[in-house]
């Protein structure tokens, strides 16, 4: 098939599907229930299925009554049987696939079940219904005139019992079909190496000389590629080495910290930007308008969505709602049910509601990625939008941060710590100390409560990383790649500890 044919039947096969996209956009609480009733009459003979009486279940209620709300740590003896080659579990079909992912609050791994009908149904069908709402965002983008460049993960996929286990990201590039993988680049051989900075290297090589159209990857890993293509092209900006770049889609972390880089790297006003929100656990959501920081929650793609809301997230008889009953503007943990076979699971993100017609969200944190330890319930979004305010009073860049509690001692009243590297330095680290400290307070009551007159909490302390320090302890914690992240924020000082000791053996 000639590639210009090819393009253009691939674009309008990518357009037809917005049609279904409307469907469920008109009629969600339909639709969910479409899906719901889909996975359980699917599993109702699985051993989770008989157990529960998945044959019974014949509304909501019942569904909520009967299954346990569980996290990870509850369903990994059920996910570790499946791993060693039983089936039948907690979903029919066997389980060929597991994303293996250490997430962010925890070194251990685990291992996410990603069945043939997660794969199909959800995972790539969110990458395609990506390229469908972007295409229809933009009418004469000629994306596929050249190439997609895909930054995924770091991790090959191994074998172990019959089974396969490796990033998500490369059980999909293993899995593409065959016109994603003809228009992307990298080669998958390289796009599946597992040593990062070879491949890193290697991607580069393999690309400067493309027609590259767009990109695909985390922000954090993404920029490190990009300032390395300039380094070794010796360009100026990104658009000398691809001149007919025109989008990035991102995912993974908040886009915020590094919205200006980008716009620095890619200097052009109709560059697009659109944000995918997608795990191991699932395909959720995708940026549908241009210009737009609200994300359309995809309701046909197998999942069944439950949230709890947080102000209730610690009660010992807490419980969920289903989409129908949300409201705007409130912080909520999310619950999946899946055709995967993970029932009424905690995947540990929590989101807001900015529009329920049709139900968009933004994504506010983790269940467990907060400061907490003096009542002053700090989450991400709180920190986000503090450094974004501090950075523009400043004329500051930021590259990475964490943050970590310093606890009472005696009479000494506690206060965060912040570990953070520039890319541009505020000429007064003080002036910016105070900026964030004053949007925290602005933002977030409870932190403002205890930073009355310093009696529970005094300023924030800011440690200035040398460059390169965050890559260095993702190094040292083998931790490199696109599904890797820096822990944000912690209720414990793990993070920090190893943090100022590497700064400190750097010193040396």
């Amino acid at each position: 098939m000639q590639i210009p044919l090819f393009n253009t039947v691939l674009s309008w096969i990518l357009k037809k599907r917005k049609y279904q996209i409307d469907m469920f956009i008109n009629y969600p609480i339909e639709t969910q229930k479409e899906v719901l009733f889909n996975i359980l009459n699917s599993a109702r003979h699985t051993e989770l299925g008989i157990k529960y009486g998945f044959d019974t279940i014949d509304n909501y209620k019942v569904f909520s009554e009967r299954l346990p709300i569980l996290q990870y740590e509850e369903f990994e003896p059920l996910i570790e049987r499946s791993r060693r080659g039983e089936s039948n579990i907690f979903w029919p079909t066997k389980i060929d696939w597991f994303a293996k992912s250490s997430g962010t609050t925890n070194a251990k791994s685990k291992f996410i079940p990603v069945s043939d009908e997660a794969l199909e149904d959800c995972h790539l069908k969110g990458g395609k219904d990506m390229l469908c709402l972007y295409i229809n965002n933009n009418e004469d983008t000629e994306i596929f005139k050249g190439k997609g460049l895909r930054l995924g993960g770091s991790s090959a996929v191994y074998e172990d019992n019959d089974t396969n286990f490796g990033d998500l990201s490369a059980i999909i590039i293993e899995n593409l079909p065959f016109w994603a993988d003809i228009g992307s680049a990298p080669s998958q051989k390289t796009a599946l190496m597992g040593e990062w900075e070879s491949k890193m290297e290697a991607i580069i090589q393999e690309t400067i000389h493309e027609d590259i159209t767009s990109l695909v990857g985390v922000p954090s890993w993404m920029l490190v590629l990009l300032h390395r293509v300039l380094e070794i092209t010796g360009k100026n900006n990104i658009l000398e080495v691809w001149p007919n770049l025109e989008v990035f889609f991102h995912g993974g972390v908040n886009f915020n910290p590094y919205r200006e880089q980008y716009k620095k790297l890619i200097p052009i006003e109709n560059f697009k930007y659109f944000e995918t929100y997608n795990a191991s656990e699932g395909f959720f959501a995708i940026q549908d308008r241009n210009n737009s920081n609200e994300l359309l929650l995809m309701l046909d793609y197998g999942i069944f969505y439950e949230f709890i809301p947080m102000r209730n997230f610690d009660d010992e008889n807490r419980k969920a709602i289903p989409l129908q009953n949300v409201k705007l503007n409130q912080n909520y943990a999310i619950v999946i049910s899946t055709n995967a076979g993970l029932w009424r699971y905690m995947i540990g993100d929590t989101v807001k509601f900015t529009s329920l017609n049709p139900y968009r969200i933004k994504i506010t944190g983790r269940t467990k990625h907060f400061i907490n330890a003096f009542g002053e319930e700090l989450i991400i979004e709180n920190a986000e939008e503090g450094l974004k305010k501090a950075c523009l009073d400043t004329n500051s860049e930021l590259t990475d941060y964490t943050v970590a509690p310093i606890f009472m001692n005696g009479n000494k009243s506690g206060s965060h710590e912040w570990m953070i590297e520039f890319k541009t330095s505020p000429k007064s680290l003080n002036e910016f100390t105070t900026i964030l400290d004053e949007t925290l307070k602005s933002l977030n009551s409870d932190y403002e409560a205890k930073r009355y007159k310093d009696m529970t909490l005094s300023i924030p302390k800011i440690h200035q990383a040398e460059n390169g320090l965050f890559y260095k302890w993702l190094k040292q914690n083998q931790k490199l790649g696109g599904q890797h992240k820096v822990p944000r924020m912690s209720n414990g000082r793990i993070f920090m500890e190893e943090l100022l000791e590497l700064s400190m053996t750097s010193v040396d």
